[in-house]
C-alpha cells in the first residue's frame, strides 16, 4: 500500500495561507528557511514554478553536504505544492513531497506528505530522524513567515 510507504509532518504555521506559499515560492526566501537546524543552502539553479526545478546542496552544521534536487510537478497557488526530490540524479527513483497549506483560525495547517520509492527508502529515513528534522525545518518556516 502507498500508505506504508509515506511520511506525513504537519504544523500549525502562524500565518495567512499567502505569506506560506510565498516563503515555498520566493527563490530569495526558500533556501533561507530549508532544512533542519544548523543547516544551510547553497543554490545552483532555482526555478520554483510548475515544470522548474530547485537544485542545491544543503550543508550541515559539521560540513557535511547534501546533494538536493527539488523537481515542481504541481501548483496550486496558496494551496498545494508538488515535487519529486532526489539526490540530483537519476540513479534511483524519487520520492513524491505533496505540500498543503489550508486556513486554520489565523494560521495555516500545512501538512507535508513524502512518499518514498521503497520500505527501505522509508526506513532509512526514519532512522537518521527524518521527522524531528523536518519538524525542525518547519520551525524554520513559521519562524521566517512571521517576519513577512
Amino acid at each position: 500500500m502507498t500508505q506504508d510507504l509515506q511520511l506525513t509532518l504537519t504544523r500549525l504555521i502562524p500565518a495567512p495561507p499567502d505569506k506560506v506559499w510565498r516563503a515555498f515560492t520566493d527563490p530569495i526566501l526558500l533556501p533561507r528557511w530549508f532544512g533542519p537546524d544548523g543547516f544551510s543552502c547553497k543554490t545552483k539553479e532555482i526555478n520554483l514554478t510548475e515544470g522548474g526545478q530547485w537544485r542545491f546542496d544543503m550543508i550541515a552544521h559539521d560540513g557535511t553536504i547534501f546533494v538536493n534536487r527539488h523537481r515542481y510537478t504541481r501548483q496550486t497557488p496558496t494551496s498545494q505544492i508538488e515535487f519529486l526530490m532526489d539526490a540530483d540524479d537519476d540513479t534511483s527513483a524519487p520520492m513524491h513531497v505533496e505540500v498543503t497549506m489550508a486556513p486554520e483560525g489565523t494560521g495555516t495547517r500545512l501538512t507535508q506528505t513524502i512518499t518514498f520509492p521503497n520500505a527501505d527508502a522509508k526506513t532509512a529515513a526514519l532512522s537518521f530522524g527524518a521527522v524531528a528534522l523536518g519538524q525542525q525545518t518547519l520551525g524554520k518556516l513559521a519562524t521566517l513567515v512571521a517576519t513577512l
